[in-house]
């Protein structure tokens, strides 16, 4: 009888394990099935520049300090922007690598890679999705791949603002026309903070009409200080793009900050052409940007063309900073007011 019981149990383990083999095999092959190769997308992109002063100052730059595109009468590259993604279910990841002086923390020759994005998203609820990792921020107009700039120079705003945000954040999507975003983040464009978690972000983005959405931005630590942005964009019609980004920034640790508005119009001439316009005005409040602990004001226009053959695009582009002292340099290496140059660019996008 013991035999009988002995054998019965084996003959029951003997059916469990199969079933359980069966059922394992089936939820891998699923798995293996749903788990796919993550998404690959990106960017390649190169320049030419010329400042109109001939100026170069000892790290080979020009006149006008804003990122990235800084060198002066060189054929020079951006960065090889490679960005992975996926989606499965409720989770999903990105991870964006920079590879060259465009990336976010570029030193050197600028020929090292930079993580710029590497974050999990999880859909808590329909409405709600929380984030973590290390996030481009939400805070101001442009970005740093230039695949999403119409201008290929970048504004005084974009330069003095953050660039990145390391933290976890809540997005609740309210209604059609209202959402809302908090987090608690580490100080700006570091991967981990030795002054811990200290600085808070949130956002409410409106969109009124169709074709108009609207930002609110603020984020704010002892040790980063506190920028209050607004961003906007309106879609008038088919061919016609305005935006607008404005931004107050106050560090007390420093005493000093700055502010500015920059205002964008895009006009799509055809299919492939398209002329942008940003107008900016910019005030360095003690922050030393322009001149080391002096208030500068700035005002900037940029010309920029999108000239676009599939996924190549040429842009060029001309800029005349006007400044309220001389704190740029002529062709004969004078103190001057003034700085024009001209850049070319060629994006391609994948």
């Amino acid at each position: 009888m013991l035999l009988f019981r002995n054998k019965q149990a084996y003959l029951g383990f003997a059916i469990s394990f199969l079933c359980l083999n069966f059922f394992s095999t089936h939820a891998q092959d699923e798995t293996t099935k749903a788990i796919s190769l993550p998404d690959i997308s990106g960017s390649v992109d190169t320049y030419y520049k010329y400042d109109l002063s001939g100026f170069k100052n000892e790290d080979g730059g020009s006149n006008i300090g804003t990122s990235f595109a800084s060198d002066q009468n060189s054929f020079s590259i951006g960065m090889l922007n490679l960005i992975l993604s996926k989606e499965i279910g409720k989770a999903s990841f990105v991870g964006d690598i920079g590879v060259g002086p465009r990336n976010a923390n570029s030193s050197g020759d600028g020929l090292n890679a930079s993580i710029q994005n590497l974050y999990i998203s999880y859909q808590l609820a329909d409405k709600l999705t929380v984030t973590g990792g290390y996030m481009g921020t939400f805070v101001g107009y442009e970005v740093i791949s230039p695949v999403d700039n119409f201008n290929y120079s970048t504004s005084y705003l974009f330069t003095n603002g953050p660039f990145q945000n390391a933290g976890v954040k809540l997005d609740y999507q309210i209604s059609d026309k209202v959402g809302i975003m908090a987090g608690v983040f580490n100080d700006w464009n570091v991967y981990s903070d030795n002054n811990d978690i200290a600085d808070f972000g949130a956002q409410l983005s409106i969109v009124p009409t169709e074709g108009w959405e609207v930002y609110v931005n603020l984020i704010t630590g002892p040790e980063s200080g506190t920028e209050i942005d607004l961003t906007t964009t309106y879609q008038v019609s088919s061919s016609l793009l305005l935006g607008l980004n404005m931004a107050n920034y106050e560090n007390a640790n420093d005493d000093a900050g700055f502010s500015g508005a920059a205002l964008y119009a895009n006009y799509q001439l055809s299919d492939n052409v398209a002329l942008g316009f940003r107008g900016e005005h910019f005030t360095d409040d003690k922050l030393g940007i322009l001149v080391s602990g002096e208030k500068t004001n700035i005002n900037a226009f940029t010309l920029s063309a999108n000239i676009k053959s599939g996924p190549l695009t040429f842009i060029p582009e001309i800029r005349l900073d006007s400044a309220e002292g001389n704190i740029f340099v002529d062709e004969s290496d004078k103190p001057t007011d003034m700085a024009t140059q001209v850049l070319f660019a060629a994006i391609f996008a994948f």
